[in-house]
């Protein structure tokens, strides 16, 4: 027996054995590596010198890298709510059985496949003051341009608009597979008890997407606070580094600069903002609908 339960455990281990190395060679060892070269000055190329929490110290007292925090956090309290909501809203319009409502899921889904440089350069014929669609339609108005993509309000509101333009297939496919998880039941009885759509809506469907609510939220917050092509391509950081998000940061400061101990000390902190961030919505929500299910 006791050979039977080894030969067993040994085959099952062995069974998992390629993706555990995967996973450690992707994942555990570059964290961990990340995690040494933040106490190090290093560049690329050479050895480091331990240094402590020097790159930490510089972090903190660098107006750049706090700017580039306070935009990246602006521009996630631009996109997730607009986002989430926008999202919530295509699905409940196409969650039919039509052939119309197939074709346009595929439609909005479509821009999600699309890479960062496609999207920047779609986003750029419509954005560009001189040449751009909205330009050029202003000029036939006789009003001035917008200049979308260098002031320092409306570059952050820029870059919000078209990430968000390319986000959301994902968030709209979750949110409709929600929606065809509920019963149909429900809204029958909803029906019969003459309820409006707008207090079905308050009182059945979204309750029921709350879990879905909750995980879109939390995803989209991971991605937004990682934002780099967009800001990269579009605007270059600018004007003035109003649109500099942290990963733009990150790059700059091991790609432009060579002080590869100091970037990843800034991804370390990225890395800490994440987690923490995540697991507070986590735990409100969870004790939220904890309380809400013993009442």
């Amino acid at each position: 027996m006791r050979k039977g339960a080894s030969g067993r455990d040994m085959s099952g281990l062995l069974f998992v054995l390629p993706f555990l190395t995967a996973y450690v060679v992707i994942l555990i060892y570059p964290l961990v590596r990340g995690m040494t070269l933040s106490f190090q000055r290093v560049g690329l190329f050479g050895d480091g010198r331990f240094v402590g929490f020097e790159n930490y110290g510089r972090l903190f007292a660098d107006d750049t890298f706090i700017r580039s925090i306070l935009n990246t956090f602006a521009l996630a309290l631009m996109i997730v709510p607009l986002l989430t909501a926008l999202a919530l809203a295509l699905a409940l319009a196409l969650n039919r059985a039509t052939r119309g409502a197939a074709v346009f899921r595929g439609i909005f889904f479509s821009s999600s496949v699309l890479s960062v440089t496609i999207v920047t350069l779609i986003w750029r014929f419509v954005l560009a003051p001189d040449a751009g669609l909205l330009g050029e339609t202003a000029q036939a108005l006789g009003a001035e341009p917008i200049p979308f993509l260098s002031h320092p309000t409306w570059s952050l509101w820029a870059l919000a608009i078209t990430t968000i333009w390319w986000s959301i297939g994902l968030p709209m496919m979750l949110f409709l597979a929600g929606l065809q998880q509920i019963p149909g039941d429900i809204y029958e009885a909803a029906a019969l008890d003459r309820a409006s759509r707008w207090t079905t809506f308050w009182r059945v469907t979204l309750p029921s997407l709350r879990r879905t609510v909750v995980l879109v939220i939390m995803l989209q917050t991971a991605a937004q606070l990682q934002i780099f092509g967009q800001a990269q391509l579009l605007t270059g950081g600018g004007p003035g580094g109003a649109t500099r998000t942290m990963v733009l940061f990150i790059f700059e400061s091991a790609f432009a600069r060579w002080e590869l101990g100091y970037a990843t000390a800034a991804a370390e902190v990225l890395f800490l903002l994440i987690v923490l961030l995540t697991l507070t919505q986590y735990f409100t929500t969870m004790r939220a609908t904890e309380g809400e299910g013993g009442r």
